[in-house]
């Protein structure tokens, strides 16, 4: 039986309302991700840095699934093999759109991190440095997501996903970033089959072996359609 590993990125929020990092007009633009996303930007300007993260946490609470989620959380359910989600995104869109199974790779903008002892929990809608976690009492809060310089979360369960992969479907990435940008060249060395469906090329299209363009709201339903239909 066909087991899908899927990896999706900000292109799968992007029509959502959530914005996207590496185009133009995207979050990086903008912003300077020294400064937002990597631990030394936290230690030099740690309110700053609660600020970008508390907007995106309330912007990423307001927002609704696009038929994108939704498709993929049908795939999930109907398909009669294994259906693996693994997100770059730290929204929780695809739980929202009903998914089952999302790996996060990049950790989730709802959770909080206490740098000091390591305990999680749900994160308020604004968190700053006077947040004590309620494990510890210490003022070390800090967004439950991966910075740059950070080692994403799960990589021993995603790269186990991928080497049992029989169909790689890479869906709204850049291509950009590693290790997500060799999840393709690692399942097509495991003997899958890899699809990208992007709203335009990633950086490593060319290591698929199928590609399909358009916004995800078109193109991913129209896919998931045909694999139900097989």
């Amino acid at each position: 039986m066909t087991k899908i590993v899927i990896l999706t990125g900000a292109g799968v929020s992007a029509e959502s309302g959530l914005g996207t990092f590496r185009d133009k007009d995207g979050i990086w633009a903008q912003v300077s991700l020294e400064d937002v996303a990597t631990p030394e930007g936290f230690a030099r300007d740690p309110a700053r840095v609660h600020a970008f993260y508390n907007a995106r946490r309330i912007g990423a609470a307001a927002a609704k699934p696009n038929a994108a989620h939704r498709a993929l959380a049908r795939l999930q359910r109907d398909w009669p093999g294994e259906v693996v989600i693994v997100t770059q995104n730290v929204d929780a869109l695809h739980e929202a759109g009903g998914a089952a199974q999302v790996i996060h790779m990049h950790g989730r903008l709802d959770s909080a991190l206490c740098a000091a002892c390591g305990h999680r929990w749900a994160a308020p809608p604004e968190l700053s440095i006077a947040t004590p976690c309620p494990a510890c009492g210490a003022l070390a809060a800090r967004p439950d997501v991966v910075w740059f310089g950070e080692m994403p979360y799960h990589l021993d369960e995603i790269f186990s996903q991928l080497a049992a992969a029989t169909l790689f479907v890479a869906i709204g990435t850049s291509g950009q970033v590693y290790p997500a940008a060799g999840f393709v060249a690692e399942a097509a060395a495991g003997g899958a089959h890899t699809v990208e469906l992007n709203l335009e090329p990633s950086a490593v299209v060319s290591a698929f072996a199928e590609t399909r363009l358009g916004p995800a709201s078109v193109i991913v339903p129209q896919w998931v359609d045909e694999m139900l239909a097989r």
